[in-house]
């Protein structure tokens, strides 16, 4: 008997237990961790360029930290100290906060591409450093970052993974366990990776689109 052949039957019997896996924990620690990250992201680019430098140094001490310690000891260290946190909900906090790193270094980049003469411009008018933020710097800065900001969505999406470390039934956690009660791995295992393409390859064509769109428009 070929041990690789394929079964359907076993394909309609997990795929519900895939699904449910990815809409209830994959999917929310995405969504939720990526608004985390990206609003958290530029408020540390935002602190980053007006406090002074030793705060500054303080900051960029703590985002080089979170930036290159493995994401996997963050888990842990949150999950095993905040005992009275549930698994999803450190999930959503370790994943914000690390990939709020990394935008911030976008958020970075895209405020130091606004022109200076729009700085020098608002000074010129005397307008108030919230309007120019919130007015000049940050729209222009988003055109900028976005594309970049989707990609680290996208990359985020695909270490959900880790989260099997704090016990999170997610998507490839619940192929797992399916392949153990059954020794049926091929199935549900390459469902799992029909998923994640599904589900990474539209958004990174349209992130793709997005970047043209916007590079187009300068």
């Amino acid at each position: 008997m070929n041990q690789f052949e394929w079964d359907w039957a076993t394909v309609w019997d997990v795929l519900p237990s895939l699904l449910a896996a990815f809409f209830q924990v994959t999917l929310v620690v995405t969504v939720a961790s990526t608004a985390i990250a990206a609003v958290l992201g530029l408020i540390i680019a935002m602190l980053r360029r007006t406090v002074p430098k030793p705060v500054d140094a303080v900051i960029k001490f703590a985002v080089d930290f979170i930036r290159m310690t493995p994401i996997v000891v963050q888990l842990l260290l949150i999950y095993y100290t905040f005992t009275n946190l549930d698994a999803i909900t450190v999930g959503i906090i370790v994943f914000g906060i690390h990939y709020s790193t990394y935008m911030a270094e976008v958020y970075r980049a895209g405020i130091d591409a606004v022109p200076a003469g729009q700085w020098e411009a608002t000074t010129a008018l005397s307008m108030p450093k919230g309007r120019t933020w919130r007015a000049v710097v940050i729209p222009q800065a988003l055109r900028n970052t976005v594309p970049a900001l989707g990609n680290y969505a996208i990359s985020m999406f695909k270490d959900t993974p880790f989260l099997i470390i704090i016990g999170l039934v997610e998507l490839v956690n619940a192929g797992i366990i399916y392949g153990g009660n059954t020794f049926k791995y091929t199935e549900p295992l390459t469902l799992v990776g029909i998923i994640f393409l599904a589900a990474s390859y539209p958004t990174a064509l349209l992130v793709g689109r997005l970047e043209k769109r916007l590079a187009f428009k300068y």
